[in-house]
């Protein structure tokens, strides 16, 4: 079973790319989502972080844009966050690697938002970036309710350039065609990987 790590930057359309994946019949294992079930009443991070950032807390979850004010441009902050969540993502991860298995799945994909900045490309198979011109990314990120250029670009800052990403890429999706072109360009790749005796050529670097 091939280990497939998607990602990039802030809207390049990484959501709507892991749904055609999906579609292709390959299971999506998102870390976003996870973190979200995480971080809810009850769940496995909310008194961890809540000893590390009481603030953060509210009505027994999580508050994401309370724990974003926080730990963005504070590194020292955003690094023990790091600390707290990677583990226990990781564990919930292994549960959907083995119904993976169980379902016979010839690969997976991981929908990882900062799979480059925490050295997760590492243990890939292999390495899907999500991409769009500059200008388009942030037309769509400024749409959104509630986003502002300076939180924009502070977000921007905790990731790798999409330039790079793209260069560390084995595949990249170019989001800024329309649906139907980023359904090809899965669908080839889905091939791709398929085919039997494919492996990365990626270059291999130490984590950012």
């Amino acid at each position: 079973m091939k280990v497939v790590g998607l990602t990039g930057s802030i809207g390049m359309g990484k959501s709507t790319t892991a749904a055609m994946f999906a579609a292709c019949g390959a299971p999506v294992y998102d870390a976003d989502a996870a973190v979200h079930e995480l971080y809810a009443a009850g769940g496995g991070a909310v008194e961890t972080i809540g000893a590390a950032f009481p603030d953060a807390v509210v009505d027994g979850a999580i508050d994401r844009a309370r724990l974003s004010q926080i730990v963005v441009g504070h590194p020292d902050r955003l690094k023990q966050l790091e600390t707290i969540v990677h583990p226990l993502v990781a564990g919930h991860r292994q549960g959907f690697f083995a119904t993976a298995v169980e379902s016979g799945a010839d690969l997976v994909i991981l929908d990882v938002p900062l799979l480059f900045e925490t050295g997760g490309d590492r243990a890939m198979d292999a390495v899907v970036v999500v991409s769009a011109p500059a200008d388009l990314q942030r037309e769509r990120v400024l749409a959104r309710p509630g986003m502002a250029p300076a939180k924009l670009d502070a977000i921007l800052a905790r990731q790798l350039p999409d330039a790079e990403k793209r260069a560390r890429a084995d595949f990249v999706v170019d989001t800024s065609q329309g649906l139907e072109a980023a359904r090809t360009q899965v669908e080839t790749i889905v091939k791709t990987l398929r085919a039997p005796g494919w492996t990365s050529t990626r270059p291999k670097t130490d984590k950012a």
